[in-house]
């Protein structure tokens, strides 16, 4: 699970499916590292829609501000590119035995990748989202809370 912002990204390994306990603690993890109100923009997947999820985005007593977006659009999302190159140009002919030695390389792989910023920004002009448009699916888009930022179909937590 992934998170942009300008500049950077955050990211969680989980072994298996993602799920809404995962979702949470990803979420907890962002409120942990970024002091500031975040604007959450994902997919309206199950785990994003579950009750457990939206309990715990209330409960954030407006820190966590959300957004969902078209479905089925993953050209248009930035963290699918991050993916995209972490797997074509990371971790290529990579076949690790264990979780835990993919989770060692990968985890190494999006460490180094995240100090390429040009990379982070170039996943954005992929998306043709760059200035003003932000739209992502099945991952986690994170902008300052005082962002002016234009999002189609307003709902909020």
């Amino acid at each position: 699970m992934a998170g942009v912002t300008w500049w950077n990204f955050y990211f969680r390994l989980f072994p298996g499916s993602i799920r809404s306990p995962q979702v949470v603690q990803f979420l907890q993890h962002l409120l942990r590292h970024l002091n500031c109100k975040l604007l959450v923009v994902w997919d309206g997947s199950k785990t994003h829609r579950s009750r457990f999820v939206w309990d715990f985005v209330r409960e954030q007593k407006g820190r966590l501000w959300l957004e969902f977006l078209p479905a089925y659009a993953p050209e248009l999302n930035p963290v699918e590119y991050l993916w995209s190159h972490w797997k074509q140009h990371e971790l290529p002919n990579f076949c690790p035995q264990t979780f835990w030695q993919l989770s060692h390389y990968a985890r190494k792989a999006l460490r180094r990748m995240r100090r390429r910023t040009t990379l982070v920004t170039g996943f954005w002009a992929q998306a043709e989202l760059f200035e003003r448009h932000y739209i992502m699916r099945s991952s986690i888009v994170l902008f300052p809370a005082d962002t002016d930022v234009i999002l189609p179909g307003p709902r909020r937590a």
